[in-house]
């Protein structure tokens, strides 16, 4: 029997903590490191965070589009950064933010969830403005092979709110139903909450959303303070997985193992 994907989680926390490092390859940080701006740069940055974050953490989450931007060669040198991950024990996520209806969004499910695939990863991110029933071929693949699926609830943006504090017919905001639509699905979905987000102002539950998993970015270089996450948080504290990328990766990379376990440690301070 498949082990599900929140389970997995659960035990990737347990043994080595919740932070998640964003492997984002902007061409700034390129530079601070001494790389090109091209995919051979972005493969060596890439297979740098994975050999650093290795031992260290347990999640790493690859920001696609910084790949994408190298076309074909950018993609060959992701491919070889999520198998490095997947061979050093590391749980990744791919940041690829993909939603459409039927055999289109089942063949992004194919793409990153499948095991064997040259894209394969342990969990996507996904958007569910068709609908979350958008998503269930997605979810059962993923569920198939105890892989995630984070749909994006409530974002840092401004102009979230927009769309994402809008109330169904039910009473609840976009945000929350894709909370508690995540909530029933049985381990297999999480959720993307901002880390700069009020949970009360875009009208998500704390008690619902400690109920699955949560990926929240925003840590470091958008705003959002590690130490304030419990705050921020509340009840849902013990379900974060916090995403921190540039304030981790600027240390460069002779100071980026000591960035990373000064992270993890403020984290593990957290309760849960």
């Amino acid at each position: 029997m498949t082990e599900p994907f929140a389970a997995r989680i659960a035990a990737v926390v347990a043994a080595r903590g919740a932070l998640c490092l964003g492997i984002d390859p902007h061409a700034a940080l390129l530079g601070a490191w001494g790389l090109g701006n091209d995919a051979a740069g972005v493969r060596e940055f890439g297979l740098r965070c994975v050999e650093q974050a290795a031992g260290r953490i347990g999640i790493v989450k690859p920001q696609i589009a910084f790949f994408e931007r190298h076309g074909a060669a950018g993609y060959a040198a992701l491919e070889e950064i999520l198998s490095a991950a997947r061979a050093s024990g590391l749980l990744a996520i791919a940041d690829v933010k993909r939603g459409d209806v039927g055999s289109t969004v089942d063949a992004y499910g194919e793409a990153w969830l499948t095991p064997g695939s040259p894209l394969e990863a342990d969990a996507m991110t996904a958007v569910a403005y068709q609908g979350f029933g958008s998503l269930d071929g997605v979810l059962a693949r993923a569920a198939q092979h105890g892989k995630g699926v984070f749909v994006l609830a409530a974002t840092s943006n401004p102009e979230s709110s927009e769309v994402q504090t809008l109330r169904t017919a039910a009473g609840e905001t976009i945000a929350q139903r894709m909370v508690t639509r995540a909530a029933a699905s049985g381990g297999v979905a999480g959720v993307v909450v901002g880390a700069t987000v009020d949970l009360g102002a875009v009208g998500i539950d704390p008690e619902t959303l400690g109920r699955v998993p949560v990926l929240a970015p925003g840590f470091g270089a958008q705003g959002a303070a590690l130490a304030s996450a419990p705050v921020t948080f509340g009840a849902a504290i013990g379900a974060v997985l916090p995403s921190a990328s540039r304030s981790i990766l600027g240390a460069g990379p002779r100071d980026l193992g000591a960035a990373i376990d000064a992270a993890a440690r403020e984290v593990a301070s957290w309760p849960r």
